[in-house]
């Protein structure tokens, strides 16, 4: 009987299933990831983070949704990774990088008195605005920004943003009247996204508060998105709703979101264990 070592762990209820690869071996993530995941038959999680070394940097992160697909990054999965790393004895620095398929991310660590763990500030890299690299087909290259877009024959005002991963944000007037499960896989698998895309419904309380909800391509509703939130930052100040440091109230807690010159992106929060144990596979 073959069994594999893991640990739960979530980023404001965004849960993950941390592999730690150094000390296991994981064979076909994508085709086992949708039993892990299973919250009926399997741990139950919205993905796999399996941490692992790199050439370059000091830590790898993968990424695989619940569905068996891979995403470039996972903001929340990538504060997981950092508490893990540091109370797992894995690393004794207070800043590394990550290799990530968006590419190298820097992780700022703040330590409790006790040792363990409090929070991260982590770079999420650059906003990427470009039409065609979200991507979302078209003629030209501009950027998507209050644009109007039909889903399933109704009109909304969209705006893209890509930070790893590719997002659609629609602004509303209250986040808990949106129908998710209804109408998040319209978005998530409309023909003008080849890749999909992930959806957010934000709600602007004020110029540094914003609410949010999202339908994560791969995984459905989650209680939170750390490339989510950051982008659903981006395009709350493109429309002008908000300044360039913003809070962004989740279902479990906030996350803060700085877009510092309209150029370099940071995210800082918390993680939390859930429970370690063996799966056999």
């Amino acid at each position: 009987m073959k069994t594999i070592k893991f640990t739960k762990m979530h980023g404001l209820g965004n849960d993950h299933i941390i592999i730690d690869l150094f000390k296991e071996k994981l064979p076909n993530p994508m085709e086992i990831a949708p039993k892990m995941c299973d919250r009926h038959l399997g741990i139950g999680a919205d993905g796999l983070i399996l941490i692992g070394p790199s050439e370059k940097y000091d830590f790898t992160m993968w990424v695989v949704n619940s569905d068996g697909s891979e995403a470039e990054m996972c903001g929340n999965g990538i504060r997981c990774l950092a508490k893990y790393v540091t109370e797992n004895g894995l690393t004794d620095k207070d800043e590394f990088v990550v290799e990530t398929l968006q590419g190298p991310l820097t992780q700022k660590v703040y330590v409790a008195e006790d040792g363990y763990f409090n929070d991260v500030r982590t770079y999420m890299g650059e906003a990427i605005l470009n039409r065609n690299a979200i991507p979302m087909k078209g003629a030209d290259d501009r950027q998507v920004v209050n644009e109007e877009f039909i889903v399933d024959g109704n009109p909304y005002n969209i705006t893209l943003v890509n930070v790893g991963n590719p997002h659609c944000i629609v602004f509303v007037d209250d986040v808990d009247a949106i129908d998710l499960r209804e109408i998040g896989p319209k978005f998530e698998n409309h023909s003008a996204f080849p890749n999909r895309i992930n959806t957010e419904f934000v709600q602007i309380l004020d110029k540094n508060n914003i609410r949010m909800r999202v339908w994560e391509r791969g995984s459905g509703e989650t209680m939170a998105c750390g490339t989510g939130a950051t982008a659903s930052v981006v395009a709350s100040i493109l429309n002008g709703h908000t300044l360039d440091t913003v809070s962004v109230h989740l279902k479990y807690g906030p996350l803060m979101i700085e877009w510092l010159k309209r150029k370099e992106l940071f995210m800082t929060g918390g993680a939390t264990t859930v429970f370690s144990g063996e799966y056999i596979l």
